[in-house]
């Protein structure tokens, strides 16, 4: 069963565009990296600089060796600068039976 996560990128005002934008290249290594399913980016329609991607992994090893890569290449250190906060990533556990 497939491993969902909720990555909120908390932004500066004025900064979740240029975001969104930054990810638009970015997530395309995502999407390559193993064990990646899907991502999906949001906005919070009531507040646009709270950035949230919504992804699949096919297990939450895969994400967190994801992670770590990002971490690694220093993604995660270059958008601190654009951070209110830290990157607030969840990992949901699926109830099909319900």
């Amino acid at each position: 069963m497939s491993q969902t996560v909720q990555a909120v990128f908390p932004c500066r005002e004025g900064q979740g565009a240029g975001l969104v934008a930054a990810l638009k290249s970015a997530l395309v290594e995502t999407r390559a990296f193993e064990g990646c399913e899907s991502v999906e980016v949001y906005t919070d329609a009531d507040a646009p600089d709270r950035v949230v991607l919504w992804e699949k992994f096919a297990e939450r090893a895969n994400h967190e060796a994801y992670m770590a890569w990002r971490t690694e290449t220093g993604l995660l250190e270059m958008l601190a600068p654009i951070l209110t906060g830290e990157l607030q990533i969840t990992y949901f556990t699926d109830h099909p039976d319900i």
